[in-house]
């Protein structure tokens, strides 16, 4: 059942930075399965990729706040392919738009740090006895933000900040426990892309932001693992 090609898991998969992300992985020949949380938009997006990039896509429906969405996806890597070699945490949403730190609802902090951080440790933890089964370890790639980092830490944005900061937290809390497995957690910033949550006016295109997940997502047996990249390169928490 193990397949021969990497096999790669890229959540939000259906625009922006996971979409290229999806899409560089099959052209590098990985299998990759793409997440969205509409089937059809799932289904349109394998599709589509698979014809660029002339690879494996597989399209599977994943809201990363319901769990039992996320065993039934362990469940289809499972069956279809035996392993998981590269996971890469992309789904995100900011909820907070134009509050501060002073107004916004503290309702509203826990719903992004539930969907933006708590979902990436719901997929992980479903989704770990197939990342134990890669060959050469495994990539789990947290899609984090400077906005995140304590030394980058500004007043707005709130839950998107708390959220990302969480999120790189889980990322030293699963390489403090599985760095010994063979397990590559890292957190990686794309920087500031024009993409539709990043807005047209982002110092950054899709390609640029996505290369640098694409690089940890890749990474071999004595590659880094518990740390926060942009571009490849180490980044302050």
């Amino acid at each position: 059942m193990s397949a021969v090609s990497p096999v790669a898991v890229v959540t939000g998969a259906n625009r922006g930075i996971g979409r290229q992300v999806a899409l560089e992985l099959a052209r590098a020949g990985h299998a990759v399965v793409v997440t969205a949380r509409s089937p059809a938009a799932a289904t349109d997006t394998a599709a589509e990729l698979a014809a660029q990039s002339g690879g494996t896509v597989v399209g599977a429906v994943l809201d990363v706040t319901d769990g039992a969405q996320a065993a039934e996806l362990a469940a289809l890597v499972a069956e279809r392919f035996g392993r998981l070699d590269a996971l890469v945490h992309n789904a995100g949403a900011i909820f907070d738009d134009g509050d501060d730190v002073d107004t916004v609802d503290p309702a509203l902090l826990l719903r992004s740090i539930d969907n933006n951080a708590m979902g990436a440790l719901r997929l992980t933890q479903a989704l770990l006895p197939l990342l134990r089964a890669a060959p050469d370890g495994a990539n789990v790639v947290h899609v984090s933000s400077g906005m995140g980092g304590l030394t980058e830490m500004g007043g707005g944005y709130p839950g998107y900040r708390l959220s990302k900061t969480v999120l790189n937290g889980l990322t030293r809390l699963l390489h403090a426990a599985h760095a010994g497995e063979g397990l590559r957690v890292n957190s990686v910033c794309p920087g500031w892309v024009r993409t539709d949550m990043g807005g047209a006016n982002a110092n950054r295109s899709v390609e640029e932001g996505a290369a640098g997940v694409v690089w940890a997502a890749t990474l071999g047996p004595d590659g880094p693992a518990g740390g926060f990249f942009r571009d490849g390169r180490p980044i302050a928490w």
